[in-house]
């Protein structure tokens, strides 16, 4: 180690390193030493980078940042920011540094709301006991210690299980009259000797009554909570060796800890700085508007990621509290009529898909974990049925739809999957994201993706946060999962280009054309057909006193015949265009501001890349043809833009990732950079079209396609008052809440105008108060609505994160880059607020 410094030798050494990973680390060190400031805290970032990729880890997460004084939060920063060429971490490292992230943000929310609320005992050893057997049930249960919902039941279950233990004196009111059965206060000899009273454990039988004020108190649904608590706690409970010659709950903890190899949760206790909470501006954490009466004036508390996630819950299961996990009488009804009755392939599916669904989410939660997921396929099962009800009333003619819709097997795993995943998204957990159904039920994401935009408008009830989650997963689907080798999407156009089939590519000419969002399931998955009758809307086919009938027609309506075919590839193709083109837009923003005129070059490229040379999207990215269509009209206009501008300006687009262009598909199943891609595989396929657009006769230019904002409707968005951009009226009731689950105060109409919340039938105060109303909503001034004295300061705009500062290849392009990007994402955040 001659070359090397001698206090880095000294940081291996204490962190008990290998010379071979002491050389590796150096050596990454050596490539990124001029770029950067920081000496000790980024040798510490190389080792962490070297012992991820090299699986030979010799010290935890904790140990390192003691070491190099860091918490983790700035940790985390300072990995990341080592990549200044965008190659110097892997896509491994990458992907550790989010798990970890995510694993702390769960456990910094887990603790603050051990801490603050439910600190049940004044006796700080019950507090570290309690805290640390959470902590060990959650390792040895859990096996993606970042599900934020499991783990705060399996809190809620701890904690029930060490209040039922303490004496009463040490208990907070509420808890002492919620025990159905206080324990008695251990015995003289019990206290003389820690090891020998914990070695006596009660009975581990929940308190249903406990267990339910605790859920109650932290609107946690009591019955998910006790199913948790008699599975994976009770497992958890018995795996626990806590004899008098067996290891106390620290030391079982200690060897969890060491063996997963990242941070000590403990630390959280002693306020540790490795585990400081950052300092937060509370100008930019969300409040809740203030309600204003003559006697109080008090903040609803900001919206933590428990009570956002709990209330998301919540809101979920009363939409679904008039829903059964059977067919209802009218959907029955529907299934009857049918030309053959499908209720028993109905049934027969969902019970394979329920033993599968929970066979799985237990592998990818926790062994005890299975009934857990069987409750979680039930609500899917009742957002499928009510789905689906919702679907066919929308449809007149039932009988042909019928014969065909509901006789698919192919729609109705669509179907369940995409109600599935409403639920997966709304309890999250990192590992079971999108497109993980889809492999659960063996889906291919092209048939998924026919099912979304009829799920979203068949159910108003959806909140905006599930309605973006849905319309993420369409974008997935389009960007790059419907173009995995094996997806019928490509079976599609090779039968489009051979002329077997009705359907066609979306041409280019309707590209002016809006966007229409009147396709139904039918439309999508029904196969061409003879000619016969045809579907039309209601509104086409329905007199103007006809309303939609809630029960099932008995006769069909005979219209004009015309083909009966699917629409699903024309459909695919006009969404993929606008979406390619709404991100070519706003990276030409952020890059090609000076040369305006290069867009709709590179746009006609780019499109005639995805109409005619589709295979290069197989098992690839829709970005990296546009970063090489970007690239490769730059090079023909002698405009100098390099890759490594436009994959720094790239990474910070919204929705991106590293691997896009750290690891794309070249030849021969091998992976590289996505400069090699364009070299070896985009370059060779198009180089006689790019090199025309050098030449004095170019190729016609693509028309632009119209971008339509959402087709998804928000009925419970707060509605803007025309005269006034600062005033906005709320519904007047929230169907996505059932009265049980509302309180009184939320059960009246409510309008919020500017920061001001008041509520219909409650008293609002000084009449004052009224008037700057109208002065706001009459003159339209932001300064009355600061004028207000609200206790809080407006929420400030979004801003780009970049991971370093400074030039860009030496040519100072850097700097200016970022700062049109910054002022581009700046008008787009503040747009978006102003809707």
């Amino acid at each position: 180690h001659r070359d090397k410094e001698t206090e880095f030798v000294t940081l291996c050494k204490s962190l008990h390193v290998t010379d071979l990973v002491c050389d590796h680390a150096w050596t990454l060190w050596k490539t990124i030493q001029d770029s950067v400031e920081e000496l000790e805290s980024l040798w510490g970032s190389c080792l962490f980078a070297t012992v991820t990729d090299m699986d030979t880890a010799s010290f935890t997460l904790t140990q390192l940042l003691k070491a190099v004084s860091l918490n983790v939060k700035q940790f985390l920063a300072l990995v990341r920011k080592m990549d200044v060429n965008l190659d110097t971490i892997s896509t491994k490292v990458n992907s550790a540094l989010s798990h970890l992230e995510k694993k702390y943000d769960v456990m910094l929310a887990l603790y603050q709301r051990f801490e603050n609320p439910l600190s049940f005992s004044r006796e700080k050893e019950t507090i570290r006991t309690c805290w640390t057997m959470f902590l060990l049930a959650k390792g040895r249960a859990l096996q993606m210690e970042d599900d934020l919902v499991i783990s705060f039941q399996l809190l809620l279950c701890t904690l029930e299980f060490c209040i039922k233990r303490c004496p009463p004196d040490l208990l907070q009111p509420l808890y002492k009259s919620a025990i159905s059965k206080v324990q008695s206060p251990p015995g003289r000899t019990a206290r003389r000797s820690q090891s020998k009273a914990k070695s006596r454990l009660p009975e581990s039988e929940v308190d249903l009554q406990l267990l339910k004020t605790l859920c109650q108190e932290n609107d946690c649904n009591s019955e998910e909570v006790k199913n948790v608590y008699q599975t994976s706690f009770s497992a958890f409970l018995d795996s626990l060796d806590l004899s008098g010659s067996g290891k106390g709950l620290d030391q079982q903890y200690q060897e969890h800890y060491l063996k997963s190899r990242d941070f000590d949760g403990r630390l959280f206790l002693d306020g540790d700085e490795t585990v400081l909470v950052p300092k937060v501006d509370m100008s930019q954490v969300e409040r809740t508007p203030k309600k204003m009466s003559d006697e109080d004036s008090t903040l609803i508390p900001p919206q933590t990621p428990i009570r956002a996630a709990m209330t998301s819950i919540q809101q979920l299961r009363g939409d679904l509290t008039s829903s059964g996990d059977q067919p209802s009488t009218n959907l029955a009804t529907y299934f009857k009529n049918c030309t053959v009755d499908p209720t028993q392939d109905v049934v027969k599916r969902l019970e394979t898909f329920g033993e599968t669904f929970s066979q799985r989410f237990g592998q990818a939660v926790g062994p005890h974990c299975v009934a857990l997921g069987r409750q979680r396929f039930n609500l899917g099962v009742k957002l499928y049925y009510k789905i689906m009800e919702a679907m066919l009333k929308s449809v007149l003619l039932f009988h042909l739809i019928s014969r065909k819709l509901l006789n698919d097997s192919t729609f109705h795993t669509s179907l369940l999957a995409c109600a599935l995943e409403v639920v997966m998204a709304t309890y999250g957990g990192a590992n079971m994201c999108f497109p993980w159904i889809l492999d659960v039920v063996e889906l291919t994401a092209f048939d998924f993706y026919k099912v979304i935009e009829s799920f979203i408008k068949a159910d108003p009830t959806l909140s905006k946060d599930i309605v973006k989650h849905l319309e993420t997963c369409e974008n997935l689907i389009m960007e790059r999962i419907a173009w995995r080798t094996g997806s019928p999407l490509f079976d599609l156009l090779r039968q489009e280009h051979e002329g077997e089939t009705a359907e066609q590519v979306e041409t280019t000419a309707n590209f002016s054309q809006p966007l229409q969002h009147n396709h139904t399931a039918a439309d999508l998955y029904l196969s061409p057909v003879r000619p016969g009758l045809r579907v039309l809307p209601p509104e086409t086919a329905a007199s103007p006193n006809t309303q939609a009938s809630s029960q099932p027609p008995t006769q069909p309506v005979s219209q004009p015949a015309r083909p009966l075919k699917s629409n699903s590839l024309s459909l695919f193709y006009k969404k993929l265009y606008r979406l390619a083109y709404t991100r070519l837009k706003m990276l030409c923003s952020y890059l090609l501001s000076s040369h305006p005129e290069l867009e709709p070059i590179i746009w006609t490229l780019f499109q005639h890349t995805l109409q005619h040379e589709h295979e290069l999207m197989r098992d690839r990215h829709l970005d990296q043809l546009m970063m090489c269509a970007m690239y490769a009209i730059c090079k023909v206009k002698t405009v100098d833009l390099r890759f490594k501008t436009i994959v720094t300006a790239y990474k910070n687009m919204p929705n991106t990732s590293q691997d896009t262009f750290k690891h794309v598909l070249t030849t021969d199943g091998n992976y590289d950079s996505i400069i090699v891609f364009y070299n070896l595989v985009f370059m060779q396929k198009l180089k006689t079209n790019i090199l025309q657009y050098a030449s004095t006769r170019p190729p016609t230019l693509s028309p632009i396609p119209q971008i339509p904002r959402s087709p998804y409707k928000f009925p419970n968005s707060p509605l803007r008052v025309p005269v006034s951009s600062n005033v906005y009226i709320s519904p007047m009731k929230s169907p996505r809440m059932s009265p049980g689950m509302m309180t009184p105060r939320l059960q009246t109409s409510v309008f919020i105008y500017g920061l001001m919340l008041v509520s219909i039938g409650e008293p609002f105060g000084l009449i004052n108060r009224f008037q700057k109303i109208n002065q706001m909503v009459n003159s339209g001034d932001r300064s009355f609505k600061r004028s207000l004295d609200l206790g809080s300061t407006p929420k400030p705009l979004k801003r780009l994160r970049f991971d370093m500062d400074g030039q860009d290849e030496g040519d100072g392009r850097f700097a200016s880059t970022r700062s049109r990007m910054q002022e581009q994402k700046m008008k787009e955040d503040a747009e978006s607020r102003r809707e």
